[in-house]
């Protein structure tokens, strides 16, 4: 067997275990949400983060199999980090949509399918909470639009939740 054959079966081997690691971890996750009764949306981003640790390993051990030059890398690495330093420092509202939907994710009362209403000084959006990604929520309306708001922008709202849209909310000034 040549050198190169050999390292072809070393990264199938490897490729093939982190299968099995994923089959593994997202069976195991998912034992553990429905304990927790989280909602398919919230396992759909479980699963993606969950994937994304995984592809990571995947690179790190086809990098150590394929004997890729550290110095190379950590210069490939590095310019990778940088551009995207500059990205996100140029684009900052990327980072706090991330980082506010994952505060909504891990530890806001908000469950897709939920009717809410996002309170605002001159327009309340109301209706069935459809869906929570890195950037937005998407709220249905009665009518039938669907309205996203940025995920940074509904931290700094007051958010009214009833489990049901037969529950629907009363406004004060009778509008």
């Amino acid at each position: 067997m040549t050198e190169l054959e050999l390292l072809i079966v070393k990264s199938i081997i490897a490729i093939l275990i982190l299968m099995v690691v994923k089959l593994a971890a997202n069976r195991a996750v998912n034992n553990i949400l429905l304990k927790i009764d989280f909602d398919s949306k919230r396992k759909r981003i479980t699963h993606r983060i969950i994937n994304l640790f995984i592809i990571l390993t995947l690179a790190t051990v086809l990098a150590a199999i394929w004997n890729i030059d550290k110095t190379d890398l950590i210069v490939f690495l590095t310019s990778v980090v940088t551009v995207l330093g500059i990205a996100f420092f140029a684009q900052w509202s990327i980072l706090s949509n991330i980082t506010a939907s994952l505060i909504l994710f891990f530890n806001h009362p908000l469950k897709i399918g939920h009717y809410i209403r996002v309170m605002d000084k001159e327009f309340d959006v109301e209706g069935e909470l459809q869906d929570v990604s890195f950037f937005f929520i998407y709220i249905k309306t009665e009518e039938g639009a669907l309205i996203t708001i940025p995920t940074s922008a509904v931290l700094n709202k007051t958010i009214l939740t009833n489990a049901t849209a037969s529950k629907k909310f009363k406004r004060p000034d009778n509008k």
